[in-house]
């Protein structure tokens, strides 16, 4: 009689185990799930990238030689391709030359003529490559477009601001300051100040980026600063303004220019 009750029992006790341990298992699904789902990361930011150069394209300036023209043209071309930036600020550019990187790139542009002993500087070496100034181009459409001269200039080039408004609704602006150091009275602290109230001004997400000449920022208040200060090639004059989110910079070597290339990635807000 005992081995019998004992043959009967064998079975019963690996049944009742089995439906513990299922009992078990769906208690600790049951318990982890909220956990998985609380720590889901959000949808991110939409970012807004930016490309500054300073391109030395005049023809008449000692920088010209390393540009080997047309190689500074290509390198445009390449670097806002392989960034794959919203936009591109370039100084010292020549009308011509931007026109034929937008048209290579597909992106919009706008072109401010900078005057010259009174009058636009053709660009020459070779010429027909249009007038000398700053361009911003945007691979978004251009809504909106201002530019004018700074109230003071040093010397015989005269030196103005440009923003344009793109249809992402963001404003990108670009300058290139008087040479003449930044202590206070000279014509680059004025510009500075006066960049510092036209950016303030804008009332939409705004990114400026250009050769300031000068290691202090011109930044209104609110907004963020970049520089290149470590760049290969005079650095701490290249500055980046803006009031997006979380920016990062990085440095790029240029090959055809004498001043290193910034790129810009911020965020913007919802």
């Amino acid at each position: 009689m005992i081995s019998y009750a004992r043959a009967r029992l064998r079975p019963v006790l690996p049944a009742c185990l089995l439906a513990a341990c299922l009992l078990a298992v769906g208690l600790l699904a049951t318990t982890a799930a909220p956990t998985a789902t609380a720590t889901s990361p959000g949808p991110a930011r939409p970012t807004y990238a930016l490309l500054q150069m300073n391109v030395c394209s005049s023809g008449y300036a000692g920088c010209y030689a390393k540009t080997e023209y047309p190689k500074i043209v290509d390198e445009v071309v390449a670097r806002t391709r392989a960034n794959d930036v919203n936009a591109v600020t370039l100084n010292e550019a020549c009308s011509g030359d931007v026109a034929e990187i937008a048209a290579r790139t597909g992106y919009h542009y706008r072109f401010a003529t900078v005057v010259y002993r009174g009058a636009p500087l053709p660009c020459k070496s070779p010429e027909g490559r249009g007038v000398f100034g700053n361009a911003v181009l945007t691979k978004e459409a251009v809504r909106a477009t201002e530019d004018a001269p700074f109230s003071v200039f040093s010397g015989v080039e005269e030196r103005r601001w440009l923003c344009v408004t793109t249809a992402r609704g963001v404003d990108v602006c670009t300058s290139h300051l008087s040479t003449d150091g930044e202590a206070p009275g000279t014509a680059n602290s004025t510009q500075c100040a006066e960049l510092r109230q036209v950016l303030a001004a804008r009332g939409r997400p705004t990114l400026f980026a250009g050769d300031v000449n000068r290691r202090t920022s011109c930044a209104p208040d609110g907004h963020w600063t970049l520089t290149d200060a470590a760049a290969v090639q005079a650095p701490g004059i290249q500055h980046v303004y803006g009031d997006l989110t979380a920016p990062r910079l990085e440095t790029e070597p240029t090959t055809y220019t004498d001043h290193d290339a910034m790129v810009v990635r911020a965020g913007l807000r919802r």
